[in-house]
């Protein structure tokens, strides 16, 4: 690159912040992404509830039909909005546990992460699952305690929680004042401020915010405010204050205390991730060698999505901007294949919507359709080859036999299953002489299948009867030791698209009995699901 050009790599990559949120379901993780939407202007007020300029509907992030349907997050969606002179790249991700492969490939695309809580409950089974995926990556998370406006629990207790759970430093940056269920401001202890909140109408606007003198608050709010005021003391007197250092390794969270549906420190979280959140710097490639932004252009490839237009039945590879300038029309070099590609169709997504990049800078998401061959984990270059750390696969635990109901719609299944397959929905595994006729669908969890069906019978036109199977069990193996497997009672080889052999188990016992009795045989773990214990508890 030329000095204008390293130049302008370096001051774009600071304006960006790009971040993934990250919740147990029903936390409020998807309130809070419509409410930094409305916050940055992208979404408008109206009749009593957040609108999408020109009328259109708020659900930006769950725009699935099944997300709908179910209100839940179910598939991670790329949002793209200006803030303070930054450009700030959302990536909404699947709260719910049986999704957590999607969910991991996300936050390899991210620099840091914001961890929802709900202050009645704390930290819930997928918090913590998704923070060990966060953990392993030493990213930098930012805290935000949110449903603070109902009644719930005590905050140094939801502290204490933090810190013995997740072994994380939590530095409160804005402290309640008035109990859960009695939120009336916060006190910013950086700036020794109270600010007032004051109710909208179902949220639909952003909430008024008065900065309120001590002395005043402390007529006004009465008890709330002098036992805001001793807990802001106790903080200091211990000595939780914040260190960015600390926070940017991953040994310390900044927490916000708030409510989404009402607003409430909603502003200062958002102005939060423009002031913490690293920017963009140079990523690790596969041989743990950084590759500087200022260098040629490349991407990550972290997510497939067919189908965000119905109509056109797309294909979508969704690539995070490692380094260099990225020009739409430019001719990129696919890594796997090694072969040319041109960028004629490059698009920022939001939700369901999309509009045409021009340019794109590090941090930045631009979505390349109709990318065939693309796949999650790829690299795509430009003059200096690179390729990324292989994206790890979830360990499935669940196996279902998929049959089309249809004969005649066929083609439709097969192009459905590959499509899924390509996404990571779900993993499709084929039994030889049995093929596409009827596959073997692999799942981190059940909810998977439902999707699956969900998309194949809605998207594709290929309605299917799905069965469950006795396996329960699944390794990594080779030709050599798929030939011993097979005959063996109680296991089943499989392969996977990219020709990778997998032995199914009926148990883990039965796993476990293999391996001792045939030590010569090739059998590896593919990296634990959810719910193993992760390597830093160890």
């Amino acid at each position: 690159m030329s000095s204008p050009e390293i130049s302008a790599a370096h001051h774009e990559a600071d304006r960006r912040r790009t971040f993934a949120i990250i919740s147990h379901p029903d936390a409020g993780k998807t309130t809070l992404t419509e409410k930094f939407l409305l916050y940055s202007g992208v979404l408008t007020a109206g009749a009593g509830s957040v609108k999408g300029k020109g009328g259109q509907a708020a659900a930006a992030s769950d725009w699935m039909e099944i997300e709908q349907q179910r209100g839940i997050s179910i598939s991670s969606t790329v949002l793209r909005f200006e803030y303070r002179d930054h450009l700030v790249n959302l990536l909404d991700t699947p709260g719910h546990k049986d999704f957590s492969e999607d969910t991991f490939r996300v936050l390899a695309a991210t620099d840091a992460a914001v961890m929802v809580l709900d202050g009645a409950k704390g930290i819930e089974p997928q918090t913590r699952r998704l923070f060990e995926v966060c953990r392993e990556r030493d990213m930098p998370i930012v805290t935000f305690i949110n449903k603070w406006d109902r009644p719930g629990r005590d905050a140094f207790e939801l502290l204490d929680e933090i810190e013995e759970q997740l072994i994380l430093d939590p530095v409160p940056i804005t402290w309640p004042v008035g109990e859960a269920g009695d939120f009336r401001g916060v006190v910013d202890r950086q700036t020794g401020e109270f600010v007032r909140y004051t109710r909208t109408a179902r949220g639909s606007t952003m909430a008024p915010e008065e900065v309120v003198d001590p002395e005043r608050a402390a007529i006004d709010e009465g008890d709330a405010w002098t036992d805001a005021h001793e807990g802001v003391e106790l903080l200091d007197s211990i000595g939780r204050n914040f260190d960015r250092k600390r926070f940017e390794a991953g040994d310390l969270t900044p927490i916000f205390f708030g409510s989404a549906l009402t607003n409430f420190g909603v502003a200062k979280l958002l102005d939060a991730v423009v002031d913490l959140v690293p920017s963009p710097t140079a990523r690790l490639d596969a041989n743990d060698e950084p590759r500087p932004i200022d260098s040629p252009f490349s991407a990550l490839v972290f997510k497939i999505q067919a189908n965000t237009d119905k109509n056109h039945r797309d294909r979508i590879a969704f690539m995070r901007v490692c380094s260099g300038r990225f020009e739409r029309g430019m001719v990129v070099t696919h890594g796997p294949t090694g072969k040319p590609f041109a960028t004629k169709y490059a698009h920022s997504v939001q939700g369901q919507d999309r509009e045409t990049v021009e340019e794109a800078w590090p941090g930045d998401v631009v979505g390349l359709v109709n990318a065939n061959g693309f796949g999650v984990g790829d690299a795509v270059y430009q003059d200096k080859e690179v390729s990324w750390p292989a994206m790890p696969v979830f360990a499935p635990s669940f196996f279902q036999v998929v049959r089309p109901l249809d004969t005649g719609k066929f083609k439709q299944f097969r192009s459905g299953i590959a499509h899924l397959d390509e996404e990571g929905v779900v993993q499709v595994l084929r039994i030889p002489d049995v093929g596409d006729q009827a596959p073997l669908f692999a799942a981190v969890g059940e909810l998977q299948f439902e999707v699956a069906r969900h998309r194949l019978e809605n998207e594709f036109g290929a309605p299917v009867e799905m069965r469950p199977t006795t396996w329960s069990v699944a390794r990594i193996t080779d030709v050599e030791s798929a030939r011993e497997l097979r005959p063996l009672f109680g296991v089943e080889v499989a392969e996977r698209a990219d020709g990778t052999q997998v032995a199914l188990f009926e148990s883990a016992v039965r796993a476990r009995q293999v391996e001792n009795d045939n030590p010569e045989l090739t059998l590896i773990r593919m990296m634990a699901d959810a719910n193993a214990e992760p390597a830093w508890l160890r």
